[in-house]
């Protein structure tokens, strides 16, 4: 992926070298990339109280660094990398010009520089500061601390939160059998380390990319600029360490990759495939968030596609792996996956700033499994996915329904082939939706079964979407989208998108 204005950006490095860094060697291995440069292998324990190693007596047990040595420290200027203001929340501008009034150092950092950097729509921003979240607390009248083993504020601004972390409370505890090396540099002070230390408790070299608003700086410490460059999700400490460490960066690596378009190093993919089914330790909530985060945000055809070439998918929606297992699915199919097609179309209407309810995707689901298990009459879906539109007028959707004069699409086994169904009674019949398959969206479908249109249902008018409504679940929303999901999937808008039969 080529990245706007990052190849002709002066990278200025630092007067200085990070004054820890991991010991990472492997034999017979050295990094080729001219901004890495291997550093003095002077090890200490970081409990040991900075009692220092000589570098002839190895460290028992010492992790590596995928062959890699320490990544030069970098600053940038956020104007020559083109970010702008404007390019920032207003609510989570209000927050940090709070936080810098009172004195405190505020940054942002993690994804959403990241996603600056790239000319992309950060889902959300994260902040911080070198306040206690204790003052935190008192600077905004709405403030929550949240967590108890990562402790954070909740920042509510009108209908937004403003995550809130703080150097006093974040860094990395030193992973078991991890080895640190050490080098004083009279030019590295307390604000050099303090951001380098954050960084290095980051999931991700892209993610570990700090930037100072108000001094127009953005800092690298882990090699994230040149991953970005490279369009490659690498962890920061060893993969399979940082996957033990927390199982939850397997799914956020997944869904990252697939936003991004971005490949994984040779060492964290295969610590992903090795450690796939820790993720069965997580709870049902935290599963399910992660789930939400790949398909309610413009990327879930993407992330099902990775789920399934990491084995994810079995594990997490085996239904849906099952289906593609009975399709013989290739990663490179040519819209032969119906399943794929209608999420490929929920992605074209949502963004990681515009994300929809769960119920949406829940509900593509169950409806897909619905014409898994009894293939239907493309009339039949067109007369209901209109009558789920217009609030369960079955009479009306029918009558639109017989007036559809372009092709559908046939290669879907998903699809009988259509027979001209005459007598609207018959027809009224076949539209159904199988409440049993997934409960949790009945409200989505009671129109359909309760075979009438609901009381006081207001049709939804026009076409714009409104994503706020849509990401609360509002019924008439979700309804309307999950519509104008399938109606395009079986009824593609551009020609070339369909095979007629002859």
């Amino acid at each position: 992926m080529a990245i706007v204005g990052i190849s002709n950006v002066t990278r200025t490095s630092l007067p200085f070298r990070p004054p820890f860094v991991l010991a990472c060697r492997r034999a017979g291995r050295r990094s080729s990339a001219a901004a890495l440069e291997t550093l003095p292998e002077i090890t200490h324990d970081p409990v040991d109280n900075g009692s220092e190693i000589p570098a002839s007596s190895p460290p028992p047990k010492a992790k590596v660094w995928e062959g890699r040595g320490w990544p030069e420290w970098k600053m940038m200027s956020s104007k020559e990398l083109g970010i702008k203001a404007s390019m920032i929340t207003k609510p989570t501008k209000l927050v940090l010009d709070e936080l810098k009034k009172k004195g405190y150092d505020v940054y942002l950092v993690g994804g959403c520089v990241r996603d600056l950097v790239m000319k992309r729509t950060p889902k959300d921003f994260d902040i911080i500061t070198s306040a206690h979240l204790s003052e935190v607390k008192k600077t905004f009248s709405r403030c929550d601390i949240v967590g108890k083993r990562f402790p954070i504020c909740h920042v509510h601004v009108k209908d937004s939160i403003v995550e809130v972390s703080s150097f006093c409370t974040s860094g990395r505890t030193p992973s078991k059998g991890l080895v640190y090396a050490t080098r004083s540099h009279q030019d590295c002070n307390e604000h050099d380390y303090m951001r380098w230390r954050n960084c290095l408790a980051r999931d991700f070299t892209i993610n570990g990319l700090m930037f100072n608003p108000f001094s127009n700086l953005v800092y690298d410490y882990m090699g994230g600029m040149e991953d970005i460059k490279k369009a490659k999700v690498r962890t920061v400490i060893p993969a399979y360490t940082s996957f033990q460490e927390d199982c939850a960066r397997i799914l956020r690596a997944i869904r990252i990759a697939a936003r991004l378009g971005f490949r994984f190093s040779k060492e964290t993919a295969h610590s992903i495939k090795d450690l796939a089914n820790s993720i069965m330790r997580l709870d049902k909530g935290r599963l399910l968030m992660e789930m939400n985060y790949m398909l309610a945000y413009g990327s879930a055809e993407a992330s099902l596609r990775l789920l399934w070439k990491f084995g994810l998918l079995e594990l997490l929606l085996p239904i849906q792996a099952a289906y593609f297992v009975s399709q013989g699915f290739r990663r490179r199919d040519k819209r032969s996956n119906m399943l794929l097609a209608l999420f490929s179309n929920l992605d074209r209407l949502l963004a990681p700033d515009k994300p929809c309810h769960s119920c949406l995707w829940v509900g593509i689901l169950a409806f897909h499994q619905a014409l898994v298990k009894e293939p239907r009459d493309p009339l039949v879906i067109a007369t209901f996915t209109l009558a789920l539109h217009n609030g369960g007028d079955l009479s009306e959707a029918i009558s639109i329904a017989r007036r559809i004069n372009h092709p559908h699409y046939v290669s879907f086994p998903e699809l009988v082939e259509a027979r001209g169904i005459d007598d609207d009674e018959e027809l009224t019949k076949q539209v159904f939706i199988p409440l049993q398959v997934y409960l949790k969206v009945c409200r989505i479908f009671e129109c359909i079964i309760n075979r009438g249109t609901e009381k006081f249902f207001v049709p939804k008018q026009g076409n714009k979407i409104n994503y706020f409504v849509l990401a609360q679940g509002g019924l008439a929303e979700v309804r309307h989208v999950f519509s104008r999901v399938v109606f395009d999937t079986i009824y593609p808008l551009k020609p070339q998108d369909c095979e007629t039969s002859t």
